[in-house]
């Protein structure tokens, strides 16, 4: 199987851009968040502000556009208690990205999360629950038009495990994103590296990381030179759980020169996470066509 990133990739000459926060965005337009489905019942109750953020993004230089399907996955529409239509809000959602391509040349990721809370160490679903849950998220997405799956924040082994052989057995074009904690280990506990093996073995478009600061992301670089295709995109938000609201707090500027140093190392692609904007990605591409210029 050709890979789709790489070739692009070459094609441009120079790492891909990848889109940043639409969540937090969201939130600023005055859409609450459900306790379950996050930012992704907007596709359904505000399309017009989600494919605004999307539109944004494109016109600021993303080579990719994620899907707002977060948190369209069975295991949450199932906890929200709504009368949702999983294929029908699955569908909608990646049509809000996929529409685009008409006037952007671009790649549409399919933003495939954790099924539980990505920060929750312990799980409750069953193996079982957790299976089903990413064999039918992944394949509604992928049925819906995305050109690969972006399995982000992904930090529990047997997790990253499922969804891997799944995607590779399927052929279907992949990304694992992990996040994990200071100390460089995942949620379940295994150090990162264990994580980035087992990974490679499944043959992914790429290895990422995401939704760590750039802080913790220099340390892990520094201890695991990735062997493999790889890329990221690093938290530039605070979170304030009392007001749920995420804000920047790593300007565009300051990030550009954050991740100047790791350019050299030949990331397939490079984007930005929590509390991003479209800012950040115009800064990045400009960054980049100047490289490529000279």
């Amino acid at each position: 199987m050709t890979n789709l990133l790489l070739d692009y990739k070459n094609k441009l000459n120079r790492p891909l851009i990848l889109d940043g926060a639409i969540g937090s965005l969201l939130i600023s337009e005055g859409i609450e968040e459900d306790k379950y489905l996050w930012s992704s019942l907007a596709n359904l109750t505000q399309p017009g502000i989600v494919r605004k953020i999307h539109t944004d993004y494109a016109k600021a230089g993303a080579d990719i556009i994620t899907t707002n399907t977060f948190r369209t996955n069975p295991a949450a529409v199932k906890l929200s208690g709504y009368d949702i239509d999983l294929n029908k809000f699955v569908k909608k959602s990646v049509e809000l990205a996929v529409e685009l391509k008409k006037d952007f040349d671009i790649l549409v990721a399919g933003s495939n999360a954790p099924a539980e809370d990505c920060y929750q160490k312990e799980r409750t679903l069953s193996f079982n629950a957790l299976e089903y849950n990413h064999k039918k998220h992944i394949e509604l997405l992928w049925e819906s038009g995305c050109d690969f799956i972006l399995n982000e924040t992904q930090s529990h082994l047997d997790e990253i495990e499922l969804i891997c052989k799944f995607c590779s057995e399927n052929q279907l074009p992949y990304v694992l994103s992990l996040y994990f904690l200071p100390n460089l280990s995942l949620l379940s506990g295994e150090p990162v590296k264990e994580a980035v093996d087992l990974i490679s073995d499944f043959s992914p478009a790429a290895i990422s990381f995401n939704c760590v600061p750039p802080e913790g992301f220099e340390k892990m670089i520094n201890s695991i030179q990735p062997e493999n295709q790889w890329g990221f995109y690093l938290n530039c938000g605070l979170s304030s759980p009392e007001e749920g609201t995420i804000s920047c707090v790593i300007s565009p500027d300051e990030y550009l020169k954050d991740i100047k140093k790791w350019l050299p190392l030949d990331p397939v692609f490079v984007g930005a996470c929590c509390g991003s904007n479209p800012e950040h990605i115009k800064k990045i591409k400009e960054f980049l066509d100047e490289t490529v210029d000279s």
